[in-house]
């Protein structure tokens, strides 16, 4: 059986940034994770975080400040990097700004409103998620939630058509540049000072480690899996745990029909009556009745 793998502590001491701060840095941090250009406004901004968070000022200067690297100039698109419609070459995240935008929403939101739990994402690929999710944490003073991330860290799974046939034909299995490693992930958290004794990683299988991961409770869970039986199993393992107040994320619910179905499936089998919101293009989300 699988456990989950617990990080490293974190050098940085800082715990909680005051509203203004907080705001700055995590504005400028979405953009960092997903290498948008900062425009000079944003120039000004970074220099108040100058002796507030060195590691986000040092890795947007290897970037924005000292210029894009050649393969993100190369056809860089910056409407189609904001809705996290192009796969980028070196940034920890794909899923745009309005994604993310969602995740400061729910997290916040919980965090307002006391609602019990830590906060998960399944499917985390560079981790560019998921270290937002922490940052979030951080820049409100949260000391107690964990962020867990559960992924394979080898990529997708091969179909498995017997038991999920809405996953017949799906190739993702196979696209090497979706695996990434558990130390690729753990390097990335680390780079921005936030791989402390938060953050929780659950490596392999969702149909071995989802079932039986060592969550309580949590408040946001954001799904990523790309596939029915990477979503079904999620929900169904994970869903129950979701407190009162709060959110469930569904990031490929408008681009995946597969994981549309899961989750159409899942809802109508237990009855969930909450409105999917849109997010974008694709991402959708749901707060759980408090009732």
């Amino acid at each position: 059986m699988q456990h989950a793998v617990p990080a490293k502590k974190a050098t940085n001491k800082k715990t909680s940034l005051d509203v203004d701060q907080a705001s700055a840095y995590l504005h400028l941090l979405k953009k960092t994770l997903t290498r948008y250009p900062f425009d000079p406004g944003e120039q000004v901004m970074l220099l108040g975080l100058n002796g507030i968070d060195p590691p986000l000022v040092t890795a947007i200067s290897q970037w924005a400040v000292d210029g894009q690297s050649a393969g993100e100039r190369n056809g860089f698109i910056p409407s189609l990097r904001a809705i996290g419609l192009e796969w980028p070459a070196n940034a920890e995240t794909m899923i745009g700004l309005s994604r993310l935008n969602n995740i400061e929403h729910c997290v916040i939101n919980v965090l307002k409103n006391d609602v019990p739990g830590d906060v998960a994402e399944t499917g985390v690929w560079r981790g560019g998620a998921a270290i937002f999710m922490r940052a979030v944490l951080k820049a409100y003073g949260d000391l107690k939630r964990k962020v867990w991330l559960a992924d394979s860290f080898q990529g997708l799974p091969k179909p498995d058509v017997a038991n999920y046939p809405a996953d017949f034909g799906n190739s993702l299995w196979t696209f090497d540049p979706l695996a990434v490693s558990l130390e690729k992930v753990q390097a990335n958290f680390a780079r921005y000072a936030l791989l402390d004794d938060q953050v929780r990683f659950v490596k392999g299988w969702f149909r071995d480690t989802l079932p039986t991961a060592p969550i309580d409770k949590l408040a946001v869970l954001r799904l990523d899996g790309d596939m029915y039986e990477s979503t079904i199993v999620a929900l169904r393992s994970l869903y129950p745990k979701v407190s009162p107040g709060g959110f469930v994320i569904i990031d490929d619910y408008g681009c995946v029909p597969a994981c549309r179905q899961a989750v159409d499936d899942f809802r109508a089998k237990k009855g969930i009556v909450e409105t999917l919101s849109p997010i974008d293009w694709t991402g959708v989300y749901w707060q759980r009745l408090l009732h």
